[in-house]
This record gives C-alpha cells, structure tokens and sequence, in this order.
C-alpha cells in the first residue's frame, strides 16, 4: 500500500545530500519534515541496512551518506521502501462464478505489474543527485 516512507526516505537523502560532511541528528531530519524523530530513525535503520548511510551516536553524532548521490537511483530507494505499488485488492473473495468476480484479481494484478515497470523505469533515470540538485 501507499504511504509516507518513500517521501521520508527522499527527505532524509536529499538532506544528507546537501550537507554531506556533517552528521545529522534524527531531530533535525524530523524538524526539516515536521515529523517525530521515531519516524525518522526507523527509516534511517533501514537505510543502514542497505548501506546507504552511516550513523555515529553521541553529541555530534548523527547520520551521512555512505554511497554516491549520483550513482544512488530513486528506483533503488522505491524498491527499499516498498519493492512494489500495491493499491489494494477487494477484502471479500470476488464470486468465482461471476464472469467479472472471477477474474478481477487477476486482472488488478496485471495492472499493478504494468504500473510498477512503469514507476521503475521512471525512477531508474533519476538519480539522488539530480533530485536533490532542485533545492
């Protein structure tokens, strides 16, 4: 399903993009989104997960970027974040004898599969850098 994690995730990037010799801390990331750090560090734990930043704890401790902007897609951050566009399936089972019920989730299926292809042929040609150069 949609939600705000790819948008956080993009956020936080950018922000460590602009500044990429400093540090930032989980608050002024949340400040910069008006979001509550937690949000923050959840998404900053699954970019260290993917080696996509390092964080360092204490006073001046924070997190940066690890890899290269420039090398760094947002189709790759998209597939971090949720792996595919999803927007749902009917919460009943369609009847089975009904020409339309018994074909429709396979039918949504197939166009979640062309939306996707199409979303990560988008993003492959954005790069963190050329997103984060707007600001």
């Amino acid at each position: 399903m949609i939600s705000g994690k790819f948008a956080i995730t993009i956020h936080i990037l950018t922000l460590l993009h602009q500044f990429p010799e400093e540090y930032l801390s989980s608050e002024f990331l949340a400040s910069s989104m008006n979001v509550h750090p937690v949000l923050v560090r959840k998404e900053i734990a699954n970019l260290k997960k993917n080696n996509i930043v390092v964080s360092k704890e204490g006073k001046n401790g924070g997190s940066k970027l690890s890899v290269s902007a420039a090398s760094l897609t947002l189709d790759t951050i998209f597939k971090m974040t949720f792996e595919t566009v999803n927007l749902g399936y009917a919460k009943n089972t369609p009847n089975p004898k009904c020409p339309i019920g018994r074909k429709m989730n396979e039918k949504l299926s197939d166009l979640y599969d062309e939306i996707n292809t199409k979303i990560s042929s988008e993003l492959s040609n954005i790069t963190l850098e050329k997103f984060s150069n707007q600001f």
